[in-house]
């Protein structure tokens, strides 16, 4: 009789124990999900402010930029982010402007 007490018991806690771990990773995708959105919603303000994320600059458009090379700059862009030529142009013009060179 003790046997199966034992079992039950230990079967009841495999039960909340995978219980536990799938609600956990449930709440991992949800926030991952949250996370993306609220990521994604930021991008939309900052490209609508015209602002660019300083890290996210790569270092050789700002090379290009400070020895006066606006078409390497924008070339160095495009090929770092996969832009269209008007886009990658307009955002060197706004890093240009934002460091002042």
């Amino acid at each position: 009789m003790e046997i199966w007490v034992v079992l039950a018991v230990g079967l009841l806690l495999l039960v909340l124990l995978l219980f536990e771990s799938s609600s956990a990773t449930q709440r991992q995708r949800e926030t991952a999900a949250r996370l993306r959105r609220v990521e994604r919603k930021l991008d939309l303000v900052l490209d609508h402010l015209g602002l660019v994320d300083p890290e996210a600059v790569p270092s050789e458009v700002v090379e290009h930029l400070r020895k006066g090379q606006r078409v390497a700059a924008v070339r160095a862009y495009r090929q770092a982010t996969g832009e269209g030529l008007l886009d990658a142009k307009q955002a060197v013009d706004r890093i240009a402007e934002q460091r002042g060179l």
